[in-house]
């Protein structure tokens, strides 16, 4: 099966290294993947990005990092969470569908609240999608089948906890029905290839960290989740909600701090026999420092050395890959040591495209 990879060259250029803009180049990933209210409204900022001047001028500044550092998404987040304050009449009536004016509702929120959104640019996306619990579900599966443990998870970059409840969700994975089956939360994504293997997934702990955790029972932390979630898709806003109501009554345990700091030290705790430790990452690696990445690798591999069949220990990455073409589901195991692509996956879970193991 060919992965699908999504667009990275400007489309109708006569020359193949002709550069546009990062916000004009995501609105094309957006209408690839299926939301084109995002596709169009990033489009729209992009042509009159110049009415913000202190927002247009941080943006540019970014560079090479600007996919990696996803001002996409917080350019998006930040005119959603506008709209949804209903602080600028026209945007809120844009996102309404009451009209399709793209350009001037995008030049009149820009011009009027630039601070508003250099402030939300400065903060990292916290989109903690559960959509992707679909993917880690399925590959803690595949742990489950070849080791038959109990699991402990640690994730860094948890933002709210949402996925570090994966246990108590109810999936639907290519015909395999898994999770907990009277869960309010179902998760069903498109599934291509043949399924995961059926084997019982077991959470006895679950823990995680974040350099700004957000707290589901405080309404400023969920009403900034809320506007991560893109417009278009109101199903997504309705699982997230569910997603809250279940954290509200099994609260993630997360702790603040810097995810290589935090992770040394619970790799260094003692793990029980007939345990499997697990790290979990999804769409954080981007965000880290080059030395913070190189921390986690070595914690991990010291982690990996010690590993034995009772007390085994593993990686389950959602990540884009080197070139932002395709979302990878990367299993690293240890004592055996493998490193193995499993899926490839939509950005937000919406699909698998499952390789196996």
């Amino acid at each position: 099966m060919q992965p699908e990879r999504f667009p990275t060259m400007y489309p109708g250029s006569d020359d193949p290294t002709a550069s546009p803009s990062e916000l004009y180049r995501q609105s094309l990933v957006m209408r690839a993947i299926g939301t084109p209210f995002v596709a169009d409204l990033l489009a729209a900022v992009d042509r009159q990005l110049d009415k913000a001047p202190l927002s247009a001028a941080l943006i540019r500044s970014w560079g090479d990092t600007a996919a990696s550092s996803a001002i996409a998404m917080r350019i998006n987040a930040a005119l959603h969470a506008l709209a949804r304050r209903g602080a600028e009449p026209q945007l809120a009536a844009l996102y309404a569908g009451e009209h399709d004016r793209f350009d001037d509702a995008i030049a009149l929120a820009l011009a009027a609240h630039d601070e508003f959104l250099v402030d939300w640019l400065l903060r990292v996306p916290q989109t903690n999608e559960i959509g992707r619990a679909a993917a880690l579900h399925a590959a803690l599966m595949v742990l489950a089948k070849e080791y038959g443990h109990g699991f402990e998870l640690f994730e860094i970059g948890a933002s709210a906890g949402l996925n570090l409840n994966l246990a108590r969700y109810a999936y639907d994975l290519g015909g395999v029905r898994t999770g907990k089956p009277d869960s309010t939360v179902r998760i069903a994504p498109e599934w291509r290839g043949s399924p995961p293997p059926d084997a019982v997934v077991t959470v006895a702990e679950a823990r995680g960290v974040d350099l700004h955790p957000l707290d589901v029972n405080d309404p400023a932390a969920c009403e900034r989740l809320a506007s991560f979630i893109f417009a278009d898709q109101p199903e997504r806003a309705e699982r997230l909600e569910r997603a809250l109501e279940v954290g509200r009554g099994h609260p993630p345990r997360l702790q603040v701090g810097d995810a290589a700091t935090w992770l040394a030290e619970r790799l260094t705790d003692p793990q029980a026999d007939h345990r499997h430790r697990v790290v979990l990452h999804s769409m954080v690696l981007q965000y880290l420092s080059a030395e913070d990445r190189a921390r986690i690798e070595a914690s991990v591999q010291r982690a990996g050395a010690s590993a034995t069949p009772d007390r085994p220990f593993a990686t389950i990455g959602f990540e884009w890959d080197d070139a932002r073409e395709r979302v990878e589901l990367r299993l690293r195991s240890w004592p055996d040591g493998r490193d193995r692509v499993i899926a490839h996956c939509h950005p937000y879970g919406a699909w698998i495209a499952w390789i196996g193991g």
